[in-house]
């Protein structure tokens, strides 16, 4: 088999996202070991068993994803649902690599860098504290928008089909774009007195939070949010080592 070393594809990923810098919920990089060549690498948003059996029906050796299988205050016994999910990879000699905060905080490849990319913000800028790191990423769209057209753009461009919670009459100049499960950073956004904030999805009080600071808050689906990064570090790992990627897209309405 030709292809590339599954510890020099570890160790790029690695280097290229800083993972060894980052305070997480979870352990980054290589979390099950598989096949010790990969010549196709199968991605998704989180893992799950479905996800690793379309992997292996795909020829895959290696599944990279966004949400792995451990996470910081979970439970360490191996339960039914864990034991499943690594029975399948063993089975398949399926490797797992997962990368959460250094996925999103990538300034090319993360989530929110490539989503600014998709809305065409100028003046990118990080933002967004977790642990001390900014996730996230602010600028400037290139003309105003209302936020219900700039949310329907968004959904048309990741698929999904994004809940608007107003902060008031103002259109959209300035944003703020943290992917996934950050609503109250919403905080952040009126700290730096942007129009608008874009997350995965809502907290409870997300509707009274935007109305209260003033800052138009855009939920555009956790799982949604969340692909664009694995995509375009898959596409990143073809083109440096000659190998093949396929995003495994998967209805979430979450």
């Amino acid at each position: 088999m030709t292809g590339v070393r599954l510890a020099d594809l570890v160790a790029w990923c690695d280097e290229t996202l800083a993972a060894p810098s980052f305070r997480d919920h979870g352990p980054n990089g290589l979390q099950v070991v598989g096949a010790e060549q990969v010549e196709h690498v199968c991605t998704a948003v989180s893992v799950s068993l479905e996800v690793i059996e379309r992997a292996a029906a795909a020829g895959a050796q290696s599944l990279l994803v966004h949400h792995g299988l451990f996470w910081d205050g979970a439970d360490p016994c191996i339960g039914q649902l864990e034991r499943r999910r690594l029975a399948a990879l063993f089975n398949h000699d399926l490797s797992l690599i997962a990368y959460h905060l250094p996925l999103d905080a990538h300034g090319s490849l993360g989530n929110n860098a490539r989503l600014a990319a998709l809305l065409e913000l100028t003046s990118v800028a990080p933002f967004g504290l977790h642990r001390g790191t900014a996730i996230g990423c602010l600028g400037t769209l290139v003309r105003p928008e209302p936020v219900e057209q700039l949310a329907a753009r968004l959904g048309s461009l990741i698929g999904s089909a994004p809940l608007v919670l107003s902060g008031g009459a103002h259109p959209v100049r300035t944003l703020g774009i943290v992917s996934g499960g950050a609503a109250r950073d919403i905080r952040q956004a009126a700290e730096a007195g942007l129009d608008a904030f874009i997350t995965g999805e809502p907290s409870e009080d997300a509707a009274y939070l935007a109305a209260e600071l003033g800052v138009h808050f855009i939920a555009g689906g956790h799982n949604a949010t969340e692909t664009v990064g694995v995509i375009a570090l898959g596409e990143a790992i073809a083109d440096r080592f000659g190998v093949t990627a396929e995003f495994l897209p998967v209805t979430n309405p979450v």
